[in-house]
């Protein structure tokens, strides 16, 4: 599976300059992919002001992302400003090439922030299942608790969309390792880069993992798409071989 990593500075709570701006970055992109991962809140920045950028699952974004998962034939996922029954969420979306659509609400709300003030938190956990490959989204914030991540779902990849700050980014680089390692698979962060309008300053850092720790793609700091591919059979040899997942604790998760 070919997968786009596309890391971008963001428009400030305008999502159709955000919208253009990455369509020239999805056009720019010469060989067939698999799927195309945006940033978080990428059509906003990370706003505290959902009042003022919400979207419904009819809105102009998710109209663009289904026409865009149709023009290319590729998935394509990133998270925005939702709002449904009356409550705002940092709503992740997967488009199939089709236009159907699954969804992940960022679980973790990031309180330092104040987002978890804003946004409600989501209370499910959401596996794709998508040309013979198991993805599990998640949402910044989210990297930081294992428990919610880990592998008891016989997932393939772990796919973080994220707007981390360039001051905490050592955690970042650190943790998606320890996610591939500790759950044998593929790890995947997509990050953005520039300031925001609270003058936070982003450095990307967008990267591949593999399910050994390796990467396939080093922490990147410029614009840019960056196209990665992963090996399911590569993936399947070394689990079978270690069979480290056959010694993880059982558990569920209860919601809140």
């Amino acid at each position: 599976m070919k997968i786009a990593l596309i890391q971008s500075s963001l428009i400030w709570e305008n999502p159709k300059a955000n919208r253009n701006h990455f369509e020239e970055k999805i056009n720019a992109i010469t060989e067939k992919v698999d799927l195309i991962v945006l940033p978080e809140m990428f059509s906003t920045g990370f706003t505290m002001n959902p009042e003022i950028v919400f979207e419904t699952m009819e809105g102009e974004t998710i109209q663009w992302l289904q026409s865009i998962a149709k023009a290319k034939n590729s998935a394509i996922t990133g998270s925005l400003v939702i709002k449904e029954n009356n409550n705002f969420y940092n709503r992740l979306v997967f488009v199939f090439p089709s236009g159907e659509i699954e969804v992940f609400d960022k679980r973790h709300l990031f309180s330092l922030a104040y987002e978890n003030e804003c946004y409600t938190s989501g209370n499910h956990k959401l596996i794709v299942d998508y040309k013979g490959w198991k993805i599990c989204p998640l949402i910044c914030y989210d990297l930081r608790f294992p428990v919610f991540s880990r592998n008891t779902k016989n997932y393939d990849v772990l796919l973080y969309v994220a707007n981390w700050p360039k001051a905490r980014i050592n955690a970042w680089d650190i943790l998606l390792k320890a996610r591939s390692v500790e759950n044998i698979c593929y790890t995947i962060g997509v990050n953005r880069v520039g300031f925001d309008d609270n003058n936070f300053e982003y450095n990307g850092h967008s990267q591949a993992v593999d399910f050994l720790g390796n990467y396939l793609l080093e922490p990147q700091e410029n614009e840019g798409a960056f196209i990665v591919e992963l090996n399911k059979q590569a993936l399947e040899k070394t689990r079978n071989k270690l069979g480290f997942l056959n010694d993880r604790d059982s558990f569920e998760l209860v919601s809140n």
